[in-house]
């Protein structure tokens, strides 16, 4: 099929961008990578009559670390992750999660904020920034707004972003060398959308586990913080009694999606599989 007819602008600038978003509203649609919103407009799932098409806009393509961030712009490709961007646990951890998003192609086009903005629950750009507590900014002609990855998934395909406003940025926090990452996902092909993910950050000291994080995508409408697996961890040594314990936990926090691909049992127990995976990754790193 071929979309429905639309307005096209290609602005030049974000305040050419902003002020068409203020023009139109939701009758805009932002197109950046274009690997979701271009398939749904084929099949007239969207109808945009308005399309803003960014990539024109040098000011929102870069990646750069800025005190104890790294800002992630716009137009920033997912293939730019697929060499650690940045030293240290952080750029490792990027490089394996984008080595997992679908394939070359849409790698090349697709953007870390695009995925944001899209809000798919199986995104695994979605995962890593709940759980590493990522800061995103929404502009409008009003100003910016900053929303925490907490704040910013309230439903599937659902974000904190208004019909006005240009996610223009995503800033990760810089992890420093105490840190140790680990990913995770299953899907039954390579490329396919994930059926469970675990994305884990722990800081280790002493051989002691002094912070802990881990996060769950592809098992609900959002990504999922399982803070009370997370919890067990604290004051641990590494190990595989405390993965399990951790694993068992995290598999218990959360109602699973049913659908054709997964009953809730057996997401569980992808849940269990992946969070272990992910930690004995962290601690090989």
């Amino acid at each position: 099929m071929k979309p429905a007819a639309f307005d096209y602008h290609a602005p030049l600038t974000p305040e050419a961008a902003l002020a068409l978003l203020a023009t139109h509203g939701e009758d805009g649609k932002v197109l950046a990578g274009g690997q979701s919103l271009v398939p749904t407009m084929a099949f007239r799932l969207a109808r945009p009559a308005v399309l803003i098409d960014i990539n024109r806009i040098e000011a929102l393509n870069f990646c750069r670390p800025e005190g104890e961030v790294l800002r992630v712009g716009a137009l920033t490709r997912h293939a730019r992750f697929e060499t650690p961007v940045v030293t240290g646990p952080l750029g490792l951890l990027l490089a394996d999660v984008v080595r997992n998003i679908a394939h070359t192609p849409i790698r090349s086009r697709g953007t870390m904020c695009g995925s944001l903005a899209h809000a798919d629950p199986a995104s695994e750009w979605c995962c890593t920034a709940l759980t590493l507590g990522a800061t995103l900014v929404a502009a409008s002609t009003a100003g910016e707004r900053l929303i925490t990855a907490g704040d910013w998934f309230q439903s599937i395909f659902t974000t904190a972003l208004q019909p006005n406003e240009l996610l223009t940025e995503v800033r990760l926090p810089m992890l420093g060398s105490g840190w140790r990452c680990g990913f995770s996902e299953f899907n039954r092909r390579a490329g396919d959308f994930a059926l469970a993910m675990a994305v884990v950050a722990l800081q280790v000291e002493g051989g002691v586990i002094r912070e802990a994080r881990i996060g769950l995508g592809g098992v609900g409408a959002t990504p999922i913080l399982a803070a009370e697996a997370a919890a067990l961890l604290v004051g641990q040594s590494p190990g595989e009694v405390v993965w399990s314990e951790a694993a068992e936990r995290a598999a218990t926090c959360f109602e699973p999606t049913e659908d054709i691909n997964a009953t809730p049992e057996y997401r569980r127990d992808l849940v269990r599989a992946v969070v272990k995976r992910a930690l004995r990754k962290a601690v090989a790193t």
